[in-house]
């Protein structure tokens, strides 16, 4: 039997919410396997059909490939879920599972997960911040940077560097080292260069099969596209006007999942490529719910179905907010942050 709403649980109750989100935890080991299957199976089936392609039009194979784009960030949410042991009640079946994503992500599942989990437990403070998400410096942090500091952020926030080449130098050259925990143990080693031996091998077979042209043609748009979006949806659950930061002991783990998270509200089908991820304040207060029990959860509980909403239309306006500003409690763009406290 699922809970309703109690009267209790006000729409910013973070605490109250996270123990009745609770009652959703438990994952369906069919349906799990089931999404598993229809996330892995056509994206598998897309590459065949686009290598058939590109014996009559590489501009056709192409086309599929920049399509498939979207199963590789669903299978990216997959892995994600395998991440929080919320798919599978058995660690050891959810690991083993992301880890073979991983190699079609080209992500390092344990060095991920690992950084992702410091995402979760950091996420909205100022005093934490590096480590599994978008850098975001404060007003008066900006101000406080020479020149060429002011620039190299500028440079970093412009939307073809976050969105275009960024996204590509994470996923095909970032990922192949444990990033951020080099010094942290030779697990994280064993899974970057595990992930590697595995991505190059399967390379190495697809090159020996069909020359440079199936990785020019399906590997590099697939990945480019599907990576593009991963990073957009990341962007857009944290980096949005009215998101919390604190710094010490004003930062509260829940509060700042509650409010520091969208809710990007994504019409059906992509809903269902982002596999919920959209729901992501939801996600943040209780990482344990799989992804396809999230709907349930705004189904339920109008008063999460409400909040932190972010359409499509408004998420672009997202791609001009650089600066967390403390004083107004909300992030502004360069150009606002000019207009009220001057040139740096």
């Amino acid at each position: 039997m699922t809970l309703t709403q109690p009267a209790a649980a006000a729409p910013d109750d973070a605490r109250t919410w996270v123990r009745i989100l609770a009652e959703y935890r438990e994952p369906s080991h069919r349906r799990s396997a089931f999404e598993v299957a229809v996330s892995v199976l056509p994206f598998l089936l897309l590459w065949i059909l686009a290598w058939w392609a590109m014996s009559t039009s590489l501009v056709l194979a192409a086309g599929i490939a920049i399509l498939n784009g979207a199963f590789l960030v669903r299978i990216f949410a997959i892995q994600h879920d395998c991440g929080h042991n919320s798919l599978f009640r058995n660690r050891f079946v959810s690991d083993w599972i992301g880890r073979t994503l991983g190699v079609l992500t080209l992500t390092p599942y344990d060095v991920w997960r690992r950084t992702h989990a410091v995402h979760h437990s950091t996420s909205g403070n100022l005093d934490k911040r590096g480590m599994g998400d978008v850098d975001t410096l404060t007003v008066a942090e900006f101000r406080a940077r020479s020149k060429l500091g002011r620039v190299r952020y500028r440079l970093y926030r412009h939307p073809l560097i976050l969105f275009g080449l960024g996204p590509a130098y994470l996923f095909m050259l970032q990922n192949r080292v444990p990033y951020g925990l080099m010094r942290s143990g030779w697990d994280f080693w064993v899974s970057a260069m595990g992930t590697n031996l595995a991505i190059f091998g399967a390379l190495g077979v697809l090159y020996a099969l069909g020359g440079l042209a199936p990785l020019l043609v399906i590997f590099l748009p697939t990945t480019l596209v599907g990576a593009s979006i991963g990073v957009w949806l990341f962007y857009v659950q944290h980096q949005f006007e009215e998101t919390q930061w604190d710094t010490g002991e004003a930062w509260l783990l829940h509060d700042a999942a509650l409010h520091g998270s969208s809710h990007y509200v994504l019409p059906g089908v992509l809903r269902w490529f982002t596999a919920n991820i959209g729901v992501h304040h939801v996600h943040h207060l209780y990482s344990r719910i799989p992804f396809y029990r999230l709907t349930e959860v705004l189904r339920d509980h109008a008063a999460l179905a409400s909040s932190q909403r972010l359409t499509i239309r408004e998420s672009f306006a997202c791609v001009g907010l650089q600066l967390w500003d403390g004083e107004l409690r909300r992030l502004v763009s360069f150009s606002e942050a000019r207009a009220l406290y001057g040139r740096p």
